[in-house]
């Protein structure tokens, strides 16, 4: 996925969106897990390799689960935006060393790990394999013997709006706009729906997007209530990036206007040099060659200078 600041809270970490995602992807809408009854534990898994050296897996979200049927469960929630071949690899490596944190603890009863991956992207479907065998050459005869290991994807661009509507956290928002995402990439949000972690909303929706105007959002979030609120913050954003380069593109062509006047007056520009004048993009470059061609005696001179 995009880069993510540790440090910073992101939507999953709430236990309302966490409960809200289990609940609907796991068990078709149903309230089995209930926001209070989840418990924030560390996303960091030590173990140590045959280096001696204590190595550290980071998952993105992980929680405890205390219910009547299973005592405690820990789950957690992999972001992707792309699809990565290995990652079936890398769930397995999460969950072995959180039932190995459990062992090392002496429980006497071992809790279930739940991991599921979540998907983000909308130009493709997880096109790569989910399970550890499919991605290895086992030889001959040997097949039988290599333990599997597979991997739940939950590919959010493709959820279909009845199960968009089992969501009742601000995740049913993030959801339905990565769907409309996928059939429209010019889709402007109209989502009325009130955002309850506006902050968080907007980072994941920047991450998986890699659209930083959902970024600069975070500066007045406090305008922002709903994705109607984000499409009127992008237009204007839109428009006002647009006046800026209507005005470089305005300063740039003044200036190469005036350097091929007082070239002109000179002598003769020919066609490269008034083609290389004429695309260069940098204002402050322009303005440093129209005061080359002023002290210039011809155009010659005024070529050579820029060499």
């Amino acid at each position: 996925m995009g880069e993510k600041d540790i440090t910073e809270k992101i939507l999953a970490d709430y236990n309302d969106v966490f409960a809200d995602i289990m609940n609907g992807l796991l068990f078709a809408g149903e309230q089995r897990i209930l926001p209070e009854a989840l418990e924030n534990t560390s996303i960091h898994s030590q173990y140590k390799a045959e280096d001696e050296k204590v190595h550290e897996l980071e998952r993105d979200v992980a929680k405890y689960w205390k219910e009547k049927e299973v005592e405690l469960a820990i789950c957690g929630i992999e972001n992707q935006s792309v699809v990565e071949k290995n990652m079936p690899f890398r769930v397995i490596g999460y969950d072995g060393t959180a039932y190995r944190s459990q062992l090392l603890e002496e429980r006497k009863k071992i809790l279930p790990v739940v991991t599921i991956v979540l998907y983000f992207g909308t130009d493709r479907h997880w096109n790569s394999k989910k399970n550890i065998k499919s991605l290895m050459e086992i030889p001959e005869g040997l097949d039988k013997f290599v333990n599997d290991y597979s991997m739940q994807v939950f590919e959010i661009a493709w959820l279909t709006e009845e199960e968009i509507e089992r969501f009742q956290s601000d995740f049913r928002i993030v959801a339905n706009f990565f769907v409309k995402k996928r059939k429209n990439k010019d889709y402007i949000p109209d989502d009325p729906t009130e955002i309850k972690h506006v902050d968080e909303a907007l980072k994941l929706l920047q991450v998986m997007t890699g659209d930083d105007r959902y970024k600069e959002m975070f500066k007045k979030k406090k305008e922002v209530h709903s994705m109607c609120d984000v499409a009127e913050r992008l237009e204007k954003m839109g428009i006002a990036k647009g006046i800026e380069l209507g005005r470089e593109e305005e300063k740039k062509a003044s200036r190469v206007e005036f350097i091929l006047r007082v070239l002109e007056m000179k002598g003769g520009v020919d066609e490269k040099t008034r083609k290389r004048i004429e695309e260069e993009p940098d204002v402050d470059l322009l303005d440093i060659w129209f005061t080359k061609a002023l002290k210039a005696n011809t155009v010659q001179e005024f070529e050579q200078a820029l060499d």
